[in-house]
C-alpha cells in the first residue's frame, strides 16, 4: 500500500513539473508540438500581422508574405434548396408558395415560326364573344395590401403553403405566388373562357407586360381561351407574330420537352377600359390568345419570355465558384444590398496577373443586366457570355489576358423575385435614376456608378454595355451617345456595332441602331457613363420575339439564341482591340459613308439637296444633321422623382408635425386660453355668510394654498403639487386668500 501511494505521489509531482516546464518554454520562445520543441516570435509583441483577421502571412524564400483574406459572405443564409445559395428575401407582407418551379432547359428540336394569321387562317374555336368580367366568378385572386411603398422584408415572404383549390372538376386552377410569377386575378366567363388581370409593379400603379402563372386541372382536347385584360403598351409584337410561351410539367418529364411557343388566333387589341393612372383618356389594351392542353391533370406554365430568377443567378454562380480551374480567374464579390436585403453580386474576371505593372496595362470592360425585372432575355445573354469568358477556348483566355471584367449579372433582383416589370421596390425605373444621390433608395445603381467611377481612375475603360429586352422591335441592336461637338473625329462609337453586324448578319440589325442622347434619358446608364468619359457607352437590346435577317427571318429566338449574343459581343471585343488597326478603320470608312448616305436622303426628303449630289460630297461638320428618330422606349419622366418610401415618409411626418410655438409671449398667449377654456366648464363659486367666499368644488387655488395646513403633513404630495401650480390669476381666489378661512370649510382641494 505505501508504496503504491508513493508512485501516485512521484505522478503528480511529475504532472505538475510538465505544467511548469511548459509555461517557462511558452515565455521563452518555445511550444510544443506533438513532442518536438519549435522556437517561435512571439505573436503578442513582434508579429503585426496577427492584430488583424483580413491578412494571411505565408512564406516565400523564408520571408513573410501578408495577402488579403477573401471576403466574406457575412450575410450567408443556409436554402432548403441548395445550402451554398441565399433563400429570397419578400416583402413582409406578401404571400408566397413554399414549392419553387423548376423547369427543364430544353431546346426546341425544329425552329419555331411567328404566327400569321393571313396564312394558317383563323381556327375555330367554338367560344362565345368576350363578355364583361363582371359576368364571371372569380376563381384566382392574389391581393397584395394596401401598402403605398416598401417597409419591411423577411426571408421566403409571408408563407402559405398550399395553393388555391377550387371546387368544380372543369374549373382551371390558377396560381403565381412564387417566385417571378405576377397574376392578380383569374375569372371564368365561360366553361373554358378566362380573362386575366395583371398586377401592376408593387408601390406603382402602372407597367403590366410581363406575365408568369401556371394552370392546372387541364383537360385534353378541349380549346381554351386566356385574355389579359390590362397591358398598357399600345404597340405590342403579339402584333407581329410573337407567341406566348407553354411549359408542361408532364411533358418535360416524360419526353424532354421544355419551353416552346404555342397559340392560335393571337390577338391584341384595344379594350374599351380606362386607365386610371395617366392623366387624359387612355384606353388599356388586350392580349388574346387560344391553346389546346396536351395531357389531362398537367401541370403547365406561361410566360412572356424564358423565365430567369434570382435562385437561378445563385445557382449558377454557385456552380462557378466550385468549379476549380474557373474559380482561379473568376471572383465573386457582394457589390451592395438592395431594400429587402437581397445581394446584388460583382464578378470580377481576369487571369492572374505575374507582377502589378502587368495587372495596372490591362483595360477595362463593364458589363450589366437585369436593371428591368421583365426583361428576362438580358439574364440569358448575360448567362451566354459568362459561359464563354470562363471557358478553356484560346479566344476566352486572350480576352482574360488583356482585360479585367467587371460583371453585375442582377442589377435589380427585388423586382424579380416579386415579378415587377419594370421597376425596384422603391417604386421607381432604377434605370432613370443613376445620377442619384440617394445611396439608400437605389443601392445597386448608386453602388454600380461609384464602382465604375474608381475603375476609371486605375485603367482606361474600353466598353460598357447595359443588356436589356425591348417589346416593341425584332431583332438585337444597340443604343448609344454621339459626340455632336466632336464630328471631326469621326463617328467611333459606331464601329463596336457595326462589327458586331457582321459578324451576327442572321441576329444583328445595325440599321436599328440609335445614337441620339436624348435629354429625358440623361439618367440611364449608358448616357451616365458616356458623361463620366467612356465613349463606348452602350445598351443592347434584345426582342422578345425573334429575326428578321438572313436565314433566321420569321423565326421565334430560342435561350441558345440569346446566350449566342453573349459569345458574339466577346467575339467583337477581340476584333475592336485587335492590334491590327485595319479591321478598325475599314469599318470606321464604313461607317461613315453610311452616316452620308443617311443624311443624304433626309436633306432629299427636306428639299435642300442639289439634284446630283453624292454621298461623297456630304461635308459632315457643315451638313450633319441627325437622321434618325429618337430611340423607341419608356417615357423616363414617369420615373423619375423620389422613391415612394421617402415620399409617403415625409407625408406622414408632415401629418404628425405641430406647429413651434417661437417666443414665450406666444406660449403665455397659449396657457391663457387653456385657461379659460377650462374655467368657463368650472362651477361658480357659492357665496357665505359674512361675506366669506369659498371656491366651488375642483376649483384651482394658487395663492391661499401656501397658507393651508395639508392633512399629510408640510412635505405632503398634495400640497407640493398645488405649491408648483402655475395658473394665471383670478379674482376669486384673491378673494378667498383675503377672507378668513378655515381648513373644515374646504370640501376638496386639487
Amino acid at each position: 500500500m505505501m508504496a503504491a501511494m508513493e508512485t501516485q505521489m512521484q505522478l503528480k509531482e511529475d504532472k505538475i513539473a510538465q505544467k511548469k516546464d511548459v509555461k517557462k518554454r511558452i515565455h521563452s520562445g518555445k511550444r510544443f508540438s506533438y513532442g518536438k520543441t519549435v522556437q517561435f516570435p512571439d505573436w503578442r509583441i513582434s508579429n503585426d500581422y496577427n492584430r488583424t483577421t483580413q491578412l494571411i502571412v505565408s512564406y516565400k524564400e523564408g520571408k513573410k508574405v501578408p495577402k488579403l483574406r477573401e471576403p466574406r459572405n457575412l450575410y450567408t443564409v443556409a436554402s432548403k434548396y441548395n445550402h451554398s445559395i441565399n433563400i429570397p428575401r419578400w416583402p413582409a407582407d406578401m404571400k408566397v408558395l413554399s414549392e419553387r418551379p423548376e423547369h427543364l432547359d430544353s431546346l426546341p428540336h425544329e425552329p419555331e415560326k411567328f404566327y400569321n394569321s393571313d396564312i394558317l387562317g383563323e381556327i375555330p374555336d367554338n367560344l362565345p364573344a368576350l363578355k364583361k368580367h363582371e359576368d364571371g366568378k372569380v376563381v384566382y385572386e392574389n391581393t397584395f395590401g394596401d401598402s403605398k411603398f416598401f417597409d419591411s422584408s423577411q426571408n421566403g415572404g409571408d408563407g402559405t403553403e398550399k395553393s388555391q383549390s377550387v371546387s368544380s372538376s372543369d374549373t382551371l386552377c390558377f396560381e403565381s405566388r412564387f417566385e417571378s410569377g405576377n397574376l392578380s386575378k383569374a375569372i371564368k366567363i365561360g366553361p373554358c373562357d378566362y380573362q386575366l388581370w395583371l398586377r401592376t409593379d408593387l408601390y406603382t400603379e402602372k407597367y403590366t407586360q410581363w406575365y408568369y402563372f401556371r394552370v392546372e386541372n387541364t383537360q385534353p382536347g378541349k380549346v381554351y381561351r386566356f385574355t389579359i385584360m390590362n397591358l398598357m403598351k399600345s404597340k405590342s409584337l403579339y402584333s407581329c407574330g410573337m407567341k406566348p410561351l407553354m411549359y408542361s410539367e408532364q411533358e418535360a418529364r416524360e419526353k424532354g420537352i421544355g419551353w416552346r411557343r404555342v397559340g392560335t388566333n393571337i390577338k391584341y387589341y384595344k379594350n374599351e377600359l380606362k386607365r386610371e393612372d395617366a392623366k387624359g383618356e387612355h384606353s388599356l389594351y388586350s392580349l388574346s390568345w387560344t391553346v389546346v392542353f396536351p395531357r389531362a391533370r398537367d401541370r403547365c406554365y406561361f410566360a412572356h419570355c424564358y423565365p430567369y430568377t434570382y435562385t437561378d443567378l445563385q445557382e449558377y454562380l454557385s456552380k462557378l465558384s466550385k468549379d476549380p480551374s474557373r474559380a482561379q480567374y473568376c471572383k465573386q464579390r457582394t457589390l451592395t444590398r438592395t431594400l429587402a436585403g437581397n445581394f446584388v453580386y460583382l464578378m470580377t474576371i481576369t487571369s492572374p496577373s505575374k507582377c502589378p505593372l502587368e495587372a495596372k496595362r490591362k483595360r477595362a470592360v463593364v458589363l450589366t443586366a437585369r436593371v428591368h425585372p421583365g426583361e428576362t432575355n438580358s439574364s440569358w445573354m448575360m448567362k451566354g457570355l459568362l459561359d464563354y469568358l470562363t471557358s478553356d477556348t484560346l479566344d476566352a483566355k486572350l480576352l482574360r489576358d488583356t482585360f479585367v471584367f467587371k460583371v453585375v449579372p442582377m442589377l435589380n433582383p427585388d423586382g424579380v423575385i416579386v415579378g415587377n416589370y419594370r421597376c425596384s421596390l422603391s417604386g421607381r425605373d432604377l434605370n432613370r435614376n443613376y445620377k442619384t444621390n440617394l445611396k439608400d433608395a437605389f443601392p445597386s445603381v448608386w453602388h454600380t456608378r461609384e464602382m465604375i467611377k474608381r475603375l476609371s481612375q486605375e485603367r482606361e475603360i474600353t466598353l460598357y454595355c447595359d443588356f436589356h429586352g425591348h417589346s416593341r422591335q425584332q431583332n438585337v441592336f444597340i443604343y448609344g451617345c454621339e459626340d455632336r461637338a466632336n464630328l471631326d473625329q469621326g463617328f467611333k462609337e459606331r464601329v463596336f456595332p457595326m462589327m458586331m453586324s457582321k459578324n451576327c448578319e442572321d441576329k444583328f440589325c445595325f440599321k436599328r441602331c440609335k445614337f441620339k442622347v436624348q435629354k429625358s434619358k440623361s439618367g440611364t446608364g449608358r448616357v451616365v457613363m458616356w458623361n463620366l468619359g467612356i465613349s463606348n457607352s452602350y445598351t443592347m437590346e434584345a426582342t422578345f420575339c425573334g429575326s428578321t435577317l438572313g436565314s433566321r427571318a420569321g423565326e421565334h429566338f430560342t435561350t441558345a439564341d440569346f446566350e449566342s449574343m453573349g459569345y458574339h459581343l466577346c467575339d467583337t471585343l477581340l476584333d475592336y482591340c485587335d492590334p491590327d488597326m485595319s479591321k478598325y478603320f475599314s469599318v470606321l470608312n464604313e461607317v461613315e459613308v453610311y452616316v452620308k448616305s443617311l443624311v443624304l436622303a433626309r436633306m432629299k426628303e427636306k428639299g435642300v439637296a442639289e439634284p446630283d449630289m453624292k454621298p461623297t460630297d456630304i461635308d459632315l461638320e457643315k451638313d450633319y444633321m441627325s437622321s434618325e428618330s429618337s430611340p423607341s422606349g419608356s417615357d423616363s419622366s414617369i420615373s423619375d422623382g423620389l422613391p415612394m418610401h421617402v415620399i409617403y415618409s415625409e407625408k406622414e411626418a408632415s401629418k404628425k408635425k405641430k406647429k413651434r410655438l417661437k417666443t414665450r409671449k406666444e406660449r403665455n398667449k397659449r396657457r391663457a386660453r387653456n385657461w379659460d377654456k377650462q374655467s368657463k366648464g368650472k362651477e361658480p363659486t357659492k357665496q357665505l355668510e359674512g361675506n366669506e367666499v369659498l371656491p366651488a368644488k375642483n376649483t384651482r387655488v394658487r395663492e391661499c394654498s401656501k397658507d393651508l395646513p395639508a392633512e399629510g403633513g408640510k412635505n405632503s404630495r398634495a400640497s407640493s403639487h398645488q405649491r408648483n401650480m402655475k395658473t394665471p390669476s383670478s379674482p376669486i381666489a384673491h378673494e378667498a386668500c383675503k377672507a378668513p378661512t378655515n381648513p373644515e370649510q374646504f370640501t376638496e382641494v386639487n
